[in-house]
């Protein structure tokens, strides 16, 4: 027959054994998360480096369209060139102003009526893709909009000289949408005028 210290110590043994597990299951649990998440989060770094590429190669169609423009349609300066719908994106103080968007809600706001056209005809681009796919093809989950902001329209004295190039990168994958926004201020050099 087993005295009551035996009983006891085999109760105190049981409740140890207990905690000891339960705190390597909360490792194990705690080491599962960890490494499921790392995928996860490679997979996100490498859509937005994906956009960001988006943008970027927005910016070089568009400045070689800007360029195109200025030596062969006679452009002269960026009057006239400037995106100005919807309303007020142009205009610090609105609610539409392009700053206050999220790239998502301002691709929006340049297609209004979801048409899959840009509503203002000096957008440069508009959700133009540009990578090609298996086939030869263009992928359209990869594309690019280009557009040209007047950086004097919320107020200060008006240049026709200089702009805001506006570039934003898309990748969708399935349903999300990973975009980057690229704001390059743009000058050109008038004729009369000193550098």
């Amino acid at each position: 027959m087993k005295n009551r210290g035996e009983q006891k110590e085999r109760g105190a043994g049981l409740i140890v054994l207990i905690i000891v597990m339960a705190f390597l299951l909360t490792v194990g649990a705690v080491l599962i998360s960890v490494t499921g998440t790392g995928p996860r989060v490679a997979g996100n770094v490498r859509l937005q480096e994906q956009a960001f590429n988006a943008a970027e190669a927005g910016f070089d169609s568009a400045w070689n369209a800007l360029e195109e423009s200025f030596l062969a349609a006679g452009w002269t300066s960026f009057d006239g060139h400037y995106v100005t719908s919807p309303s007020g994106i142009d205009l610090p103080i609105d609610k539409d102003y392009f700053r206050r968007l999220n790239d998502e809600d301002l691709l929006d706001a340049l297609d209004n009526n979801g048409d899959g056209i840009a509503d203002d005809l000096n957008v440069i681009f508009f959700k133009n893709p540009y990578v090609l796919n298996q086939s030869g093809g263009l992928d359209a989950r990869y594309t690019y909009t280009a557009f040209l902001i007047d950086d004097e329209a919320g107020g200060g004295d008006p240049d026709a000289g200089d702009a805001l190039l506006i570039c934003i990168g898309t990748v969708q994958q399935g349903n999300m949408l990973t975009t980057s926004q690229l704001e390059i201020e743009l000058s050109i050099q008038l004729a009369g005028t000193s550098p």
